[in-house]
């Protein structure tokens, strides 16, 4: 090795070499030593090992290149050397390996021919095939060692990263010093380092040849060339006891792999973190790395200027000069004076500007655009979490926290985390920040194991599930919400799991309204959190309000109840605790818990009884659990019921007998062997004699298998199909219509919800009302294979907008007018989606009808036989149901109709003066029963969340008796199930059902006339066991002068000194009465497919008179042609005839012969009359 010099030059070990071209600061001494050796004459003289360093300038940078150049063009040329090498072996062989082909193939025919078996040279040859080499055995291991799928691979891809960026670390420490310099490798500490470091490099870099199929392709990698640049030279390093800078920058290009390394440790997991790590990467190792190059050509100069144009920069300079050309700034501060940095920067300014483009932007936007909610929940200690997912909008998340939060519930220690994928808009996210200290959002899915786990649902008290109350295709919603849940966790609704189903309660509470008018309004109301509205003057709004701000809560019932009877306890919650109890959660001998609502005096209350409520605020609720009767007994002021030193006593020494634990705000988690299914009030085998003999025949199958409901054998839909004709021919009297529209394409709603309260078993055959359907027959054919199995249920095709079909089916003689629709979520204009039904309820309100009905209205005391009058003392007032009078204009026909869109309330009223904005339960025709909105429904969620028992009462009460039993029988066959009557399903009759009662005349005409609410409560609660909890009033009886106005509004739950008046018609559950249904046991089976209707009253004040008893009657039924058009029990009294008589008509149709079958004679004029009547 050769190294040239100028003139002699003393030199020794451990000498350093400074030349002018690295740094213009050579010490004096040398700097005169150059001066003396300039006008010398140039030799060369040999080099060796053991003079490493001079003091003339000598550079060696060229051996550092090489060592790495001779690496990389090496194993280049003997990787394709080997490949030519064994292309032209195959090329050679190849005709040998045909000459054996061909010998095989005739070897092989020879076998044939022969009949032998081929001979073993085959199996000979695969055998060696299946055998693994231990070249293969190697890389396979080496593959091993280097694959992330491996903890083995993983710890070593992360640590060979690491070690990378330890020694870009190490190249940034000796960037400050020259780039060529002479260090003893045993004093250099860094350098120690790094060579550790590489030798590192230098096995793992034998490992991924070992693994690599493809050699060629191996050896021009990236991350290969980085390591033929900086492995060598520190191993020349040491050979030659100096270090030169060089190419060790090529270390920042193991940055690009960061985002794997990321995601090897499961960092990064979602694509715009994967992408934002690669283009930052890919960015700053393309920027350093191009400094690098620039602070290697800048502080060394040109090879051909003999490196007298260097100049010197640090590293961070040549960083700032790179920034500053890319970007396009160059502010000319810092530039570059060497033809090779000169030149550098002209391609790198192409490169770069477009990387720069094109990154930058990129970059920014991912971190502009990142989720403003993203991040993980942070749990308080000691305040407990729900998650609200699924149909996150302004509206459900308004009624949501508004009832949630509302300020009547105990303390909410509960923070609320919403979580959906769509980012908040402005209105939301203003609703969010208002309850900032409660709530927050986190934008994510929650079919996202990943965003369930941001929001910690694993600790979350609870998890509610929203739906979408207006979406086109509820299936799929359902679907949606499903999914949901299953990915939370597999359910469980013995562990406090709830499912509400919107369009059952929906049903079930307009059900209800056609039992008693104004119930939907004031059970909506009492699951509802609505705060204290006063008003002083004495309008309908006052009492109205009063009554909104009751709501439902549960308790459990104080150890001084217990022994006691319901109606006993109910009594006295109400006069001295001023608190309305109506249901109780009653464990039997097998610890099988079971709502009762209103049971009778038979039930004896036991120790830890959890009562339902109805009160203004939480705190009232409390009485009950504080009340004592040694303490509290003289106490007038029910505010003064407070906790008692009996009371503390037994917290200090508590029963075994105790309750559980309160969840929540008074709820309670189901036990395993808690059933929400109603109990009977009386043993099965103690039915009382004469329900037994009502139902005798136990080979009839008179109700479902759950002996819940009212049943009979599937029908088809064309016999209970009525043409307008037949529909008038029927006289339809004290029916439900049902208006429904809808289309072929049109969402089902779930007829079955409407129809099963209506046909429930606690009420006796003869007093179900009829249900006729006025829609589309297509729509209705597809809601029928759930509706075939129900008694007096027809169909007339049509619109509920035709007059013509309104007056067939009697409208103006029905008991309510229900109005639904289909296609309420077809059209994108919110305000036109309830234009169908609001049309239809105009249209009826708008109708005038003649008062010609006739002996339909025979219902006079002077006609009624002896002994039939319901009035009576002696009779029951749990007969009484309210039958509306004759009405002359369509105003006066009850009506409930159905909104989606609650500002489209202001259209059903023409003469309401509420202003558009004000909320649906301050409107004038919801706080009158006469329009319902599912948005109402809202506040379930969180009522059931604060009381686990509630949904189970609301279901018991709207649904007519739904038990688990029976929604697995639904869901399995979409049908009732009919079966026979047993002692133990006759049991399920006896229970509770809700009606009004009316004040103008009965057993309580005494207290209808300015008698007070609580003496009424009292009286029918002892008396008959009926639990009164609200009025619903005319809207001008206030003002004590005679008013048209025929509108009423619900009150509910009133005070005890509440005045009554005698058109008030007061809400109650009553108890089943097995005598009602006396006087039917001779009713033919065949009656259960007639249609029957019960009269009606001269008055709306009036408790009617009772049925009379019918006759048996037989129905005559073509052979070629069976059409069924109707039956009907009609009162007749005619003045012309001393006799009055029942009869009972059954109109068929035969080949068009019409004809009458009478089941009593009567004179010649009465016939005379009636057939007159009946064909005019």
């Amino acid at each position: 090795m050769l190294a040239e010099a100028d003139g002699t030059v003393p030199h020794g070990s451990d000498s350093s070499m400074r030349t002018s071209s690295i740094n213009n600061k050579l010490d004096q001494d040398s700097s005169i030593l150059i001066s003396k050796m300039e006008n010398m004459e140039r030799f060369v003289i040999p080099y060796s090992s053991e003079v490493p360093c001079d003091h003339n300038g000598q550079r060696m940078w060229w051996a550092f290149l090489a060592s790495s150049m001779v690496t990389f063009f090496g194993g280049l040329f003997i990787i394709l050397l080997w490949r030519t090498l064994k292309y032209l072996w195959t090329v050679c062989c190849h005709c040998n390996i045909k000459k054996k082909e061909v010998q095989k193939v005739n070897n092989f025919a020879n076998n044939q021919a022969a009949d032998r078996p081929p001979k073993g040279p085959d199996e000979k040859e695969e055998a060696p095939a299946s055998e693994v080499g231990w070249m293969t055995s190697v890389k396979d291991w080496a593959g091993v060692m280097i694959s992330a799928q491996t903890l083995t691979g993983r710890v070593l891809v992360v640590l060979v990263f690491a070690l990378s960026i330890g020694a870009l670390g190490i190249y940034f420490i000796d960037s400050s010093d020259p780039i060529e310099s002479c260090q003893s490798f045993y004093d250099d500490f860094t350098l120690q380092i790094d060579m550790a470091f590489n030798v590192f490099f230098l096995l793992y870099f034998g490992l991924r040849f070992i693994a690599a199929n493809d050699k060629l392709w191996f050896w021009l990698e990236v991350n290969s060339v980085v390591d033929f640049f900086t492995v060598p030279p520190v191993f020349v390093s040491v050979y030659l006891n100096r270090s030169w800078l060089g190419l060790r920058f090529l270390r920042a290009l193991r940055l690009i792999q960061f985002s794997e390394i990321l995601q090897f440790l499961n960092i990064l997991k979602t694509s715009n973190s994967i992408k934002l790590v690669n283009l930052c990467s890919i960015f700053i190792s393309t920027w350093l790395t191009a400094a690098g190059f620039i602070h290697l050509v800048e502080n060394s100069g040109d090879p051909w200027e003999n490196f007298q144009n260097s100049q010197s920069l640090s590293y961070w300079e040549c960083v700032y000069l790179l920034m500053v050309t890319m970007s396009t700034v160059g502010y000319g501060d810092v530039y570059a004076k060497t033809t090779l940095g000169r030149l550098f920067m002209v391609f790198f300014i192409l490169g770069g500007l477009a990387m720069f483009a094109r990154y930058v932007p990129e970059i920014a936007a991912l971190i502009l655009n990142r989720k403003k909610y993203g991040g993980s929940y942070n749990s308080t200690r000691g305040r407990k979490h729900i998650v609200v997912c699924g149909h996150i909008t302004l509206e459900s998340v308004s009624n949501f926290l508004k009832d949630f939060l509302h300020k009547d519930r105990d303390d909410v220690n509960v923070e609320i985390v919403f979580l959906h994928n769509i980012s908040p808009n402005l209105e939301l996210e203003a609703l969010f920040k208002r309850h900032f200290t409660q709530v927050e959002f986190y934008q994510g899915s929650v079919l996202n194991p990943h965003d369930l786990a941001r929001v910690k649902i694993e600790s979350a008290d609870a998890c509610l599930i929203l739906a979408n109350k207006y979406c086109g295709d509820p299936d799929a919603e359902d679907a949606s919400n499903i999914m949901r849940y299953t990915l939370y966790h597999i359910w469980n609704w013995k562990e406090g799991d709830d499912a509400i189903c919107l369009a059952e309660l929906k049903a079930g509470f307009i059900a209800q309204s056609c039992l008693a008018q104004g119930l939907s309004t004031m059970l909506a109301n009492l699951f509802s959190m609505r705060s204290f509205i006063e008003i002083e003057e004495d309008t309908w709004q006052k009492y109205y309000l009063e009554g909104v701000a009751n709501e439902m809560y549960t308790e459990y019932l104080s150890s001084a109840f217990v022994g006691l009877s319901f109606p006993h306890i109910c009594e006295l919650c109400y006069v001295k605790l001023k608190l309305l109890l109506i249901a109780i959660e009653y464990k039997s001998e097998q610890r099988e818990s079971s709502i009762l609502i209103n049971p009778g005096n038979h039930v004896k209350m036991q120790e830890g009884t959890l009562g339902f409520f109805i009160a203004s605020d939480a705190k009232e609720v409390k009485r009950a659990f504080y009340y004592c009767k040694a303490c509290h007994d003289d106490i007038t002021d029910p505010k003064r019921i407070k906790k008692c030193g009996c009371k503390r006593l037994e917290d200090e020494h508590p029963s075994t007998l105790s309750p559980k634990k309160k969840q929540r705000n008074g709820g309670m988690r189901n036990s395993p062997n808690c059933s929400p299914k109603m109990m009977s009030r009386h043993d099965p085998l103690l039915i009382p004699g004469n329900e037994q003999i009502e139902n005798m025949d136990m080979n009839i199958k008179r109700y479902d298998s759950t002996g819940m409901f009212h049943w009979c054998p599937s029908k088809d839909i064309e016999k209970v199909i009525l043409t307008r004709s037949e529909a008038s021919m029927t006289v339809l009297s004290g029916h439900v219509v049902v208006c429904i529209f809808g289309d072929v394409t049109s969402a089902l709603v779930g007829l079955r919800n409407l129809v099963m309260p209506l046909r429930a078993s606690n009420f006796h055959y003869h007093e179900l009302k009829p249900i006729v359907f006025v829609g589309s027959l297509d729509y209705l054919r597809r809601e029928w294979e759930t509706l075939h199995n129900f008694p007096k249920v027809s169909i007339l095709p049509g619109t509920p907008l035709s007059r013509a079909d309104l007056r067939a089916v009697n409208i103006n003689l029905c008991d309510m007018c229900v109005i639904l629709s289909a296609n309420q979520n077809n059209i994108e204009d919110a305000s036109l989606q309830d234009k169908e039904c609001i049309l239809a309820s105009l249209n009826i309100k708008s109708m005038q009808f003649d008062d010609s009905i006739g002996v339909l209205q025979a219902n006079s005391q002077g006609f009624t036989p002896p002994g039939m009058d319901r009035s009576s003392p002696d009779s029951s007032p749990v007969h009484g149901f309210v039958r509306q009078a004759s009405v002359t204009t369509g105003s006066n026909i009850p009506i409930i109709t159905e909104l989606v869109n609650d500002s489209n309330v202001q259209f059903l009223d023409q003469d309401d003066d509420d202003d558009p904005d004000t909320e649906l339960y301050l409107t004038q025709p919801f706080a009158c029963g006469t329009a319902f909105a599912v948005s109402v429904l809202d506040s379930l969620m969180s009522a059931t969340y604060f009381n686990d028992n509630i949904l189970t009462l609301i279901r018991t009460l709207v649904t007519g008796g739904a038990t688990p039993e029976l929604e697995g029988l639904l869901a399995e066959e979409n049908a009732l199930r009919g079966g026979y009557s047993t002692p133990q399903t006759l049991a399920n009759r006896d229970r509770c059902r809700v009606a009004q009662l009316a004040l103008y005349d009965g057993p309580f005409a005494d207290l209808g006339d300015g008698g007070c609410y609580g003496d009424l409560f009292c009286k029918a609660l002892k008396t008959y066991n009926m639990l009164c909890f609200g009025i619903y009033r005319l809207r001008d009886a206030h003002l004590g002068a005679p008013s048209q106005c025929t509108k009423r509004y619900v009150i509910t739950n009133p005070p005890y000194e509440f005045e009554l008046v005698p058109s008030d018609l007061i809400f109650c559950l009553m108890q089943f009465d097995h005598n009602a249904g006396q006087s039917r046991t001779s009713l033919s089976h065949s009656s259960h497919s007639s249609h029957s209707s019960s009269k009606k009253s001269s008055s709306v004040h009036s408790v009617p008179p009772s049925n009379r008893q019918n006759r048996s009657s037989k129905t005559r039924e073509p052979r070629d042609k069976q059409k069924y058009v109707g039956s009907k029990r009609v009162l007749f009294g005619f003045p012309a005839c001393t006799m009055f008589v029942c009869i009972e008509v059954c109109v068929c149709v035969h080949k068009a012969v019409t004809c009458a079958l009478l089941v009593a004679v009567v004179c010649a004029q009465c016939l005379h009359s009636y057939f007159v009547y009946l064909f005019s």
